[in-house]
């Protein structure tokens, strides 16, 4: 169990403890032709099949949105890992968040290093994806909040 020092209000613990929850999911921009961010999600797809895929297509423009679960398991620490990739595709960007849960952390033979985990499969595969078709790749950084916007939420 944790020590919370008296002048840390139980506010600020959650608040700080949801920063550190929020900070698992990985955020990337992928911008260029249309065609081409397009053809991002299927190959994807090909590549690395999911286990779960779920596809929405808006009603009104061009925009469809993919939900896909991939889980992989890892026999050696005997847990699933499972990482959930959610890819927005607009006409002029692709969105994706990915969400890694599951697997073994703190436990003696946690950290291999002679496999590759699902999710750096996945990361490899969209940067080389968007260096092969010459595709602008941004990695979403969420901004830590200052100690003054902290007391005015």
């Amino acid at each position: 169990m944790a020590f919370i020092p008296a002048e840390i209000s139980p506010y600020y613990y959650l608040t700080h403890w949801v920063l550190f929850i929020m900070s698992t999911v990985t955020k990337y921009l992928v911008f260029g032709p249309q065609a081409t961010l397009r053809r991002l999600p299927a190959k994807l797809f090909e590549h690395n099949e999911p286990k779960f895929l779920y596809t929405y297509n808006a009603p009104s423009g061009n925009d469809q949105i993919y939900v896909a679960v991939f889980e992989q398991f890892e026999k050696q620490i005997n847990a699933t890992i499972t990482l959930t990739c959610v890819i927005e595709c607009t006409n002029t960007r692709n969105r994706i968040e990915m969400k890694k849960s599951g697997g073994r952390m703190g436990f003696r033979g946690s950290s291999l290093s002679e496999d590759k985990n699902i999710e750096s499969d996945i990361v490899d595969f969209i940067m080389d994806f968007s260096k092969r078709f010459g595709l602008s790749l941004q990695e979403e950084v969420d901004k830590k909040a200052s100690p003054d916007q902290e007391e005015e939420a």
